[in-house]
């Protein structure tokens, strides 16, 4: 049997925001930022019609925008994604993390993803062109924003990799984005929070179970309301959901959902937010 979707209203939540277009930037004024606080869904693992009320959804960059809301784009910008194993092994292996016995490194909870290498100019030059495509085809199929996943990728490299390399390669998917118009999302690496928003430029933080691992405000120092949360059914360490959305260390704008992000017809599927 599906699980029903649950929606759980915390007390004093703060009132929706429309989105607005960030002034700063060249171009400003075609890029929209997510209307937070509001009520996201993170639709990685399928997309499908989002329950009713929701106003912000992530989908694939290989998956269409959904109508009437806004869509933020997923781009595996660290790590390869892994259909595309064989091309990056036969063809672009000179763009990977090496161990010492000259195999790619793979990040150890996703083995069928290797790890980009960002540690000079030149590799990151042609890592962002080729990450190009998939922005492009986000910016052309509608989105308005984009999550740049795997950011601390630095930390499963074995030592070849540093924060800074990291981060300058995202300035240059940011520049990418902002270029077509897109607001870019910080995902994940909390400790890294003040310099990925002052030095790179992310305009929002989407934290993945910031409020099981105590990184919220790490986020919200630096972002204030622009901070998207989902937490998992699998890793709730304070007890039900419900006492998430009571809590005040959480985002405004927090979800539930299923480890495996998969859709309404599947019995594993959970969705619930604050």
């Amino acid at each position: 049997m599906t699980s029903l979707v649950v929606v759980l209203c915390a007390t004093g939540a703060t009132a929706q925001a429309a989105p607005q277009p960030l002034a700063d930037d060249p171009g400003a004024t075609a890029i929209q930022l997510p209307p937070l606080p509001g009520i996201l869904d993170y639709q990685l693992g399928a997309a499908y019609t989002p329950p009713a009320g929701v106003t912000i959804v992530t989908r694939d960059s290989t998956a269409s925008p959904a109508a009437g809301i806004y869509n933020i784009c997923y781009v595996n910008g660290f790590q390869t994604q892994p259909e595309e194993h064989d091309l990056w092994l036969n063809q672009r292996k000179d763009l990977l993390v090496t161990g010492s016995n000259g195999k790619p490194i793979v990040d150890p909870e996703w083995p069928d993803e290797f790890i980009l290498d960002t540690s000079t100019a030149t590799k990151r030059t042609r890592l962002a062109a080729i990450a190009d495509e998939a922005i492009t085809r986000c910016s052309q199929r509608g989105f308005k924003g984009l999550e740049i996943d795997n950011l601390d990728s630095y930390g499963r490299s074995k030592g070849k990799l540093t924060v800074d390399h990291n981060l300058a390669y995202a300035k240059l998917l940011q520049q990418r984005a902002h270029a077509l118009g897109l607001a870019i999302g910080q995902k994940n690496s909390a400790e890294v929070s003040e310099r990925a928003h002052n030095e790179v430029g992310f305009d929002f933080a989407f934290a993945e179970e910031c409020f099981a691992y105590e990184e919220c405000a790490d986020y919200s120092d630096e972002y204030g309301s622009l901070v998207m949360d989902v937490e998992y059914t699998d890793n709730l360490p304070n007890g039900p959901f419900s006492t998430v959305c009571r809590s005040g260390d959480r985002p405004a704008t927090t979800t539930l959902r299923d480890r495996e992000l998969v859709g309404p017809g599947n019995r594993d599927y959970i969705y619930q937010h604050c």
